[in-house]
């Protein structure tokens, strides 16, 4: 999902903000010829994700980093697990530390909710996708790490479909004529999402054409009822007010996909620690 140019990119906006001028600890207490080793532990179970660039931001800050990756991405470990090894210059290995954990502390605690969520609704046909609604410039690595817990990606970006939404319909007047607007320059091998949170649009929206529809903040007998008068002819995706304690019920609907923005904004970063090696 990610690649390495724009990876080191963000790692080095994040080292610049979090050491400023200089790591100000390390330079007056440790010696620039001390050597270090450290270890990062799961002091929790999770879902492990971003381990290679949390492993990059030491190399990046300083190339006599020895780092050793105990794990892969997509991994589920245990309270206590051996995440990464890390030695080298002492200086060097503080002074990266808390930059490495942030963003796997992060993408951790995404992979590890996305998990939680995809487990609610196995066993349905109803596949779990994320959203556009990820924190600026870190939307590369969030949705590597809802896929790392075993969600796919909906759109990258706004160039990555045409997702036709509410006010789109109302500056055109009407799913019918946004449809066909968008067909007429529409790339070959691009699908076409139509939002829609009445029964009316839906059938409005199948006659139209369209590749997919969202079912948007629909009531769970609407749902079904769109499921059944559809019967398989696009997919369905159902979006709006996607929780946890409701997932389950929606997916046994029918659904082909549920869309949901909670997996980056409500997760929390997971507990991971870099101790001493012993």
């Amino acid at each position: 999902m990610y690649d390495v140019f724009q990876t080191d990119r963000l790692i080095d906006l994040w080292l610049a903000e979090d050491i400023g001028a200089c790591d100000l600890t390390a330079q007056v207490m440790i010696e620039a010829d001390e050597r270090g080793a450290f270890t990062m532990n799961a002091r929790e179970p999770i879902v492990v994700a971003g381990i290679d660039i949390a492993a990059r931001v030491f190399k990046r800050y300083d190339p006599d980093v020895d780092v050793r990756v105990l794990v892969r991405d997509g991994d589920r470990v245990a309270k206590g697990a051996k995440l990464m090894n890390v030695s080298g210059p002492a200086r060097s290995l503080l002074t990266a530390e808390r930059t490495s954990l942030n963003v796997l502390q992060r993408m951790c605690g995404i992979a590890t909710l996305t998990a939680t969520y995809v487990e609610a609704i196995r066993g349905t046909r109803a596949r779990l996708i994320d959203t556009r609604k990820t924190t600026p410039g870190l939307r590369m690595i969030e949705k590597h790490a809802v896929a790392c817990g075993g969600g796919l990606n909906h759109r990258l970006g706004l160039d990555n479909g045409v997702m036709i939404k509410d006010n789109h319909i109302a500056v055109c007047g009407g799913i019918g004529k946004a449809v066909e607007r968008a067909r007429r320059k529409l790339p070959v091998l691009t699908k076409l999402e139509v939002e829609c949170d009445r029964l009316e649009q839906v059938r409005e929206a199948l006659d139209a054409g369209v590749d997919v529809i969202m079912l948007d903040n629909m009531s769970v007998p609407a749902m079904a009822e769109a499921v059944q008068f559809v019967a398989g002819r696009v997919k369905l995706e159902a979006s709006g007010g996607i929780r946890l304690d409701t997932i389950r019920p929606i997916a046994e609907t029918g659904v082909d996909y549920i869309s949901t923005s909670k997996t980056h904004q409500s997760a929390p970063a997971v507990d991971i620690g870099l101790d001493e090696t012993a």
